[in-house]
Order: C-alpha cells, then sequence, then structure tokens
C-alpha cells in the first residue's frame, strides 16, 4: 500500500478534484450535428446565389 491512505471522505475529494481535472469528452454526434449544420448553411448561401 501507497505511503498515504485516505479514509472515504478523502477519496471522494480526490475523486471530485480529477472529475474537474479530466479534459471534456469528444461527443462525437455533437461534432457530426455541427458539421452538419455548417454544410447546409454553405449549401443554402449558394443556392441564393
Amino acid at each position: 500500500m501507497g505511503k498515504y491512505q485516505l479514509d472515504s471522505k478523502g477519496k471522494v475529494a480526490v475523486a471530485k478534484y480529477h472529475e474537474k481535472q479530466k479534459p471534456a469528452q469528444f461527443d462525437k454526434k455533437q461534432q457530426l450535428e455541427k458539421i452538419r449544420a455548417e454544410y447546409l448553411k454553405n449549401k443554402q448561401r449558394q443556392a441564393d446565389k
């Protein structure tokens, strides 16, 4: 075991800290929706010309 052992309260604090430090999850669906919206907007702009 490590030198420092945490009680349950300490473990919760560490878990909370790491949740905040973790980078945001890459959301593939949201990214595709964003690309699709841009594409449709550009296509509409092309059709208006």
